[in-house]
């Protein structure tokens, strides 16, 4: 595939690789759906190509003797035509899940699917991820939820924005389909991060209408009354006199 993106045009190039992510996240998202599979990174080198699969199970992701990774590894170099050992599988374990917004959108479609009520569900998730540091949560469940006719249910906490440049700076969104017995939910997660100077849980800038009050200096105390008069120059300071060599 390497040799291949090499001889094609930039466009192309870029076309290939936007379909090859998607087919490729649609593939794990599938395969580690109970898992916590939150998300997957390509890198490119020279050498090989590197793929880091986020999951918050990474134990289940690798298998007993990292048999079930290889056999993912297998899976993607036969599909997609990878030279004999050119690609890589890794697995890396997500530092906090509660502000992962693909892994609490499989968590309220596995509630769902073993028969919790919706409210419960999606208060429950809404509460976790409030607990975990987000800014701001949302959770929409949309479909025949009880009756006949379809609805939608929105469960909001905390802060959230829906427009301009912060949007896709700050919110992590996910969406997910739930297969019922009444029909199909679907199921929208959208978590509003917090600034962090480290760039661990959230962006490193802070939102750009934020103003930060800083603390008044501390002045020197006045004991007694001062007059100053700022109408009249002050005197010049006298010249030094020349330093006279001893002779």
């Amino acid at each position: 595939m390497a040799a291949a993106a090499a001889q094609i045009s930039k466009k192309r190039k870029f076309v290939a690789d936007g379909v090859f992510y998607a087919e490729l996240n649609e593939f794990l998202t599938r395969e580690l759906a109970e898992d916590g599979y939150a998300g997957v990174e390509v890198r490119v080198t020279p050498a090989r190509t590197e793929i880091i699969i986020r999951a918050t199970h990474t134990q289940n992701v690798l298998g007993e003797k990292g048999r079930r990774i290889r056999e993912l590894t297998t899976l993607v170099q036969k599909r997609f035509r990878f030279a004999e050992n050119t690609v890589e599988l890794y697995a890396e374990r997500v530092q906090n899940r509660g502000l992962c917004a693909i892994a609490q959108a499989e968590s309220v479609k596995y509630k769902l699917l073993n028969g919790l009520a919706v409210r419960r569900a999606c208060y429950g998730v809404v509460r976790f991820v409030m607990e975990s540091g987000a800014k701001g949560c949302e959770v929409v469940v949309s479909g025949k939820l009880r009756a006949a006719r379809a609805k939608a249910m929105k469960f909001g906490d905390g802060f959230m924005i829906h427009s301009g440049q912060p949007t896709r700076d700050f919110i992590t969104t996910a969406v997910r389909h739930v297969l019922l017995r009444q029909g199909v939910l679907g199921i929208k997660v959208k978590i509003m991060l917090d600034s962090d100077p480290s760039g661990r849980q959230g962006p490193k800038n802070p939102l750009p209408d934020v103003i930060t009050i800083l603390e008044p200096k501390d002045e020197a105390a006045i004991s007694e009354p001062v007059a100053q008069d700022f109408g009249r120059p002050e005197p010049a300071a006298a010249a030094p006199a020349p330093e006279v060599e001893a002779q």
